[in-house]
């Protein structure tokens, strides 16, 4: 009997790692899951998924350290390359918090492939690496020949927008001089339900702070979102069938926060929501037109909504029992930098 195909997944606790976690496994792969402290109790959930007891092995790793990704990617066909860091507060070393892991971080993967004659990568970029142009004409839609402007985004301190630019840039340069097949995601603000028991990652407290409402006043921007399950299943769909040095926008509805909060009011009436919103910034459209030409098939904002809202209900998310406010990460707040 063929052994199963072999993967690994950086990051494999976070957010959108962990669902594709649980997709590889039950599609048949056998993963190599890297995280910070396999010990640590909040990635026991990892080995409770179904299949993990046959298929799943955790490895501990930092993406700073190519010696412990060297050992992580060894006998892997694949590598998907999700840990990145994704600021809640105010970034006071740009270096340390943000260049440094992600750029870095995704250099020491990509070398750690070269090192382990891993041939296919698919990287984490973000929306944050096309969308930001202050000349982009808003009529216009943003498909994957865009790029950030990057010293526009250097001059505002937009280093979430800088540190993805620069590392997706240098990802498919990598791949292109080593003749390795790397592909980029590049994610809108990824909603849905949670499987971690723990941990409550960014873009879920963005969702619960839209629900329960509190003090900070909310940037009433325009959001490309996603499902992210959705996220999970256009990963393993490039890996599996996109070609070398591809890009593909990983979106579908588009909104403001606004029209966002009273789709949710109509779904679920009785809670609180944010109610102090500014209005900032233009309103720039994206296209997943080439992912779902790939056969990319995303789920309604409804049921990402309701998903996600019966999954912090379950886990007692949206309940003020502790009478702790709500709190709102920094970059989603008026007048916050990146």
């Amino acid at each position: 009997m063929a052994s199963p195909p072999r993967v690994c997944v950086t990051g494999a606790g976070g957010f959108i790692a962990s669902w594709l976690v649980k997709l590889l496994l039950s599609r048949g792969y056998a993963v190599h899951a890297t995280v910070r402290d396999p010990c640590d109790p909040k990635n026991k959930f990892l080995t409770q998924l179904e299949g993990a007891s046959e298929n799943l092995q955790l490895f501990k790793a930092d993406v700073l350290d190519l010696d412990t990704l060297v050992a992580a990617f060894t006998g892997c066909d694949g590598v998907f390359h999700m840990a990145s860091p994704v600021p809640e507060d105010k970034i006071v070393d740009p270096e340390k918090e943000m260049m440094d892991p992600t750029v870095k971080g995704t250099m020491n993967v990509l070398e750690a492939c070269s090192a382990t004659n891993v041939q296919k990568i698919i990287v984490t970029s973000s929306l944050a690496s096309v969308c930001v142009d202050p000349n982009w004409p808003e009529d216009k839609l943003i498909d994957e020949s865009c790029w950030s402007y990057k010293e526009f985004c250097l001059k505002n301190k937009y280093w979430y927008a800088v540190a993805k630019t620069e590392s997706e840039e240098r990802a498919l340069e990598y791949g292109k001089s080593k003749g390795l097949h790397v592909v980029t995601i590049l994610p809108g603000l990824a909603f849905g339900p949670l499987l971690q028991t723990v941990a409550l990652n960014t873009s879920s407290k963005v969702l619960v702070y839209m629900i329960k409402g509190g003090p900070d006043t909310m940037n009433n921007k325009f959001w490309p979102l996603v499902d992210v399950r959705d996220v999970a299943d256009a990963f393993l769909l490039a890996y599996e069938k996109a070609e070398p040095s591809a890009r593909f926008i990983c979106s579908l509805d588009q909104m403001d926060i606004k029209d966002l909060v009273d789709v949710m009011k109509s779904m679920y009436p009785n809670y609180s929501y944010v109610d102090k919103m500014v209005d900032v910034g233009c309103k720039p459209a994206v296209t997943a037109a080439k992912l779902m030409d790939l056969g990319w098939k995303p789920r309604k904002l409804e049921e990402m909504l309701a998903d996600s809202i019966e999954c912090y209900k379950k886990a007692g998310l949206l309940e003020d029992a502790d009478g702790k406010p709500c709190r709102l990460p920094y970059f989603y707040r008026v007048n916050a930098e990146e």
